[in-house]
């Protein structure tokens, strides 16, 4: 899919660069070949630094992941049994991180090599990877707003932070990630590369809107990444945490592990998810032609690379984050593990924490000092 821009030559004459866009190391990242005539400026090349570092990145995330949303899921399922609008959410961003970090053995193959494995199993892999993409975010704001629901206007919500509502709030919450993935879905399926390689990702149509004949479906993706992935989110977790932090300063009870915990999630999400949309950001000015140099595409390919890899790891940290902090779950976790035969299970007891005074921000509790302190 090639397209073509003007753009001003190491001798100062005006050219004409093809511009061959194929993808980086994941689904939403894409990067661009810039092809001058040779008589002029010659070919940037790409080196492909993510092949060497990537893989092994995914690998680690992927048995984290697995690991420790796996055990959420477990013990939501078995031990809590979903009695709270919080269990729902803590179960449905579980859920949609395990299906994230499942997607990663695939990226990480395609990444090293090539993608190997059809064009049906491209379809089915990388579409859920866009819906669950959207879906761990969206979980997250929901959360962020049951906790203020449950700190800031406790007595109010009690009628509605039920499992009722909780489970009618995922099915709303997913149906939302599912229209958010598109027109991605549509557009994923297998491409050739160089070489005679194969690789998945969206295979955007050229729009018609623009004399310029931009890729406006690529530049839709990413300023949609922006503002559904980073900004509403960012607005949400700030209104809610700021008035959580408001809330507690102004309760009786013991305050600074709470308000650390709530600035750990916001910071954490942040870090996470704020260079990668940094990067995105600019990835959709290069695609608007405000960056042309081969330099600057490099780096541009390079950065979107790494910050991606970096917004994955969120998944690997939610369960930390919003689980195991809580006495809640460590309790129902131990019950389960005495009650399991294994080996393994006895290993892991050793290693949870049994007396700590801190609590989650996730664990029900049942008055308004306990739910201010459990953060």
């Amino acid at each position: 899919m090639d397209t073509t821009s003007p753009a001003v030559s190491a001798l100062g004459r005006s050219v004409t660069p093809t511009i061959n866009y194929v993808p980086s190391s994941g689904p939403t990242s894409f990067y661009a070949y810039y092809d001058y005539p040779e008589e002029d400026v010659g070919r940037c090349l790409y080196e492909r630094h993510g092949a060497n570092f990537l893989p092994v990145l995914y690998i680690i995330f992927f048995l984290i992941g697995l690991f420790g949303n796996s055990l959420v899921i477990w013990v939501i399922a078995c031990g809590v049994r979903l009695r709270s609008m919080t269990d729902v959410c803590l179960l449905n961003l579980a859920i949609a991180d395990l299906l994230l970090v499942c997607s990663l053995p695939f990226l990480a193959h395609q990444a090293r090599d090539q993608w190997h494995f059809g064009d049906t199993m491209c379809k089915v892999i990388l579409g859920i990877y866009h819906i669950v993409f959207y879906c761990g975010i969206f979980f997250i704001s929901l959360m962020s707003i049951d906790r203020y629901l449950a700190i800031v206007h406790a007595v109010y919500a009690m009628r509605a932070r039920t499992r009722s509502f909780g489970l009618g709030a995922a099915a709303v919450t997913w149906v939302a990630g599912f229209l958010a993935s598109f027109p991605d879905l549509t557009f994923l399926k297998l491409q050739p590369g160089a070489n005679m390689t194969q690789f998945c990702f969206p295979a955007y149509p050229l729009s018609a809107l623009s004399d310029t004949n931009s890729h406006f479906w690529r530049v839709f993706s990413l300023f949609k990444i922006n503002i559904l992935g980073l900004l509403i989110p960012a607005l949400i977790m700030g209104f809610c945490y700021s008035q959580i932090v408001w809330r507690l300063l102004h309760s009786q009870s013991s305050k600074k592990q709470a308000i650390r915990l709530v600035l750990a999630v916001v910071v954490v999400f942040l870090c996470c998810w704020l260079p990668y949309n940094v990067a995105s950001f600019f990835k959709a000015l290069e695609l608007l032609h405000v960056y042309t140099e081969c330099g600057s595409s490099k780096a541009i390919r390079l950065t979107l690379e790494v910050t991606e890899a970096i917004a994955y790891a969120h998944s690997c940290l939610n369960p930390i984050l919003y689980v195991f902090v809580g006495t809640k779950f460590r309790r129902h976790l131990v019950r389960l593990i005495n009650r399991a035969p294994c080996r393994l299970c006895q290993v892991i007891k050793v290693y949870i924490p049994q007396n700590r005074n801190t609590g989650s921000m996730y664990s029900q509790t049942s008055s308004l000092d306990e739910r201010s302190t459990a953060v």
